[in-house]
């Protein structure tokens, strides 16, 4: 988008998008969305971005990616832009979409994966399907290429549950993401093989729809 893009080469991540109200930066995997507990987790995307603007007033945190979890993120930079993209999540006005390469060949090439989701009380931070206690969790997916034994594929969630992508790509789809030490075999690639590659939200001041896209390295 003219007038949005900027790269920041002596950071981690790069600027996909800056305005007066709000940031997108674009999320290397292993960076943590936000503070862990300790002090060894409290590099995070938030903590960088507060000191990379320091203009920036309130809470900054929109939403998260988990730590594996490459791709677009957005921050407030003051308490209403917060609050209002905040309840646009919320209220599912924003666009998502993740690029993930999955083990094995994905059939049909299109769908929706409907499995109600709930945290595993003995073996946190994992998630289980559970048809009784689970909560109401839907994703959409589209196949991009079929890879020799593996496929590209689109997610698009339709609800924001916990790992909900990487629960249903093993359990809705029996193709768990590549990389992924939960629910699949961390040593089939170098990290988990999911990117969040396009996010769209009302602009704060405008309430036009705006558009960023982030490319997977992988």
């Amino acid at each position: 988008m003219d007038g949005y893009a900027r790269c920041v080469p002596d950071m981690e991540f790069k600027v996909v998008a800056e305005t007066d109200r709000f940031v997108v930066i674009d999320k290397p995997s292993g960076m943590l969305s936000v503070p862990g507990k300790g002090a060894e987790k409290a590099d995070c995307a938030a903590a960088r971005v507060r000191t990379m603007f320091p203009r920036a007033t309130g809470p900054l945190v929109v939403h998260r990616l988990d730590m594996e979890t490459s791709g677009l993120l957005i921050f407030g930079l003051d308490p209403d832009a917060q609050r209002e993209l905040s309840r646009q999540f919320e209220q599912r006005i924003v666009e998502k979409r993740y690029t993930a390469l999955l083990a094995g060949l994905v059939w049909p090439e299109a769908g929706e994966i409907d499995l109600p989701i709930r945290a595993d009380l003995s073996r946190r931070p994992i998630q289980i399907v559970d048809f009784e206690q689970g909560r109401p969790s839907k994703t959409l997916y589209r196949v991009i290429t079929h890879e020799t034994d593996r496929t590209r594929v689109w997610f698009t969630p339709v609800t924001g549950r916990s790992h909900q992508l990487r629960v249903h790509a093993a359990e809705g789809l029996k193709a768990p993401i590549l990389g992924d030490p939960l629910y699949g075999d961390a040593g089939s690639f170098p990290r988990l093989a999911l990117h969040a590659s396009m996010l769209a939200v009302r602009d704060v001041e405008t309430g036009r729809r705006v558009e960023f896209v982030s490319t997977a390295e992988f």
